[in-house]
């Protein structure tokens, strides 16, 4: 497959994945024009819009956005660096694998949100709660997808780096972490995910502020359900975006088909 078709086809199926959200857009501007949006449960796209540019033009959107965003990148930073320096131990240290796995694993079984009374104990209920209950988000697949990804490298590569007397550095350098890197990537990626979708919960569950999630309980207090699909949407398109760049980065590093068939 050349380039250009694979360009092709990637552009046909980003189209074909419009169908879906173009439709729902359809059923609810037909469901809301035939029902009485006036009762407040059910509201109108053009109401969502109304909301949407207010809260454009007034700086909310900015000021909530930016504040939720800047916790999510703050816990997924502190989370993805503790994962990987516990992670590659995990998976290079056999000592340290007996040792700590175990009470790991127990630790990954307990629910996220179970830690959350403790964490307001111990940090309150501001942002370094959040940011510590976000760094739990991201922490655990990226311990798991790093030591996984370190004790996957084949045997046979780390017999030839000997073979060739590599020290301990250069093994790691040129043999363990090229093979372990997409794994290591998969747990970057899903903790970016995974700390998104956990500062909504913070935000929900700890003291309020400013930030989406915010917006939502503000929307729903209120009773204006214009104001939380307004949320709702802002939370599915920033979850999309993110998504997006870890792919484009993913394709960056790793490559593609198009780019094995060049």
């Amino acid at each position: 497959m050349s380039t250009l078709e694979y360009e092709a086809g990637t552009v046909k199926g980003s189209w074909r994945g419009l169908v879906l959200p173009i439709g729902a857009l359809a059923v609810w501007w037909f469901v809301s024009r035939g029902a009485q949006v006036g009762h407040g449960v059910l509201v109108s796209p053009a109401q969502v819009w109304e909301t949407a540019v207010e809260q454009v033009r007034s700086g909310a959107l900015a000021r909530a956005l930016s504040a939720s965003l800047a916790r999510e990148l703050t816990g997924f930073a502190i989370g993805t660096s503790l994962g990987l320096a516990l992670g590659a131990l995990l998976g290079i240290s056999k000592l340290a694998n007996r040792a700590i796995a175990p009470s790991f694993n127990t630790f990954k079984q307990v629910s996220l949100f179970a830690w959350i009374p403790l964490i307001s104990v111990w940090f309150g209920l501001g942002d370094v709660a959040k940011v510590v209950f976000l760094s739990l988000a991201a922490l655990v697949p990226v311990v798991m997808h790093t030591s996984d990804g370190i004790r996957a490298v084949p045997a046979n590569w780390l017999d030839v780096a000997r073979a060739y007397r590599y020290g301990r550095l250069q093994t790691l350098a040129h043999v363990v972490l090229p093979a372990a890197l997409p794994s290591i990537f998969t747990g970057v990626y899903l903790a970016l995910i995974y700390s998104w979708l956990a500062t909504l919960g913070a935000e929900y569950l700890l003291v309020a502020g400013s930030g989406i999630g915010n917006t939502l309980v503000d929307g729903s207090e209120q009773f204006r359900m214009d104001l939380v699909a307004f949320g709702v949407i802002v939370v599915g398109l920033t979850g999309w975006a993110l998504n997006a760049f870890a792919r484009a980065v993913q394709r960056r590093w790793f490559g593609t088909a198009s780019g094995r068939a060049a």
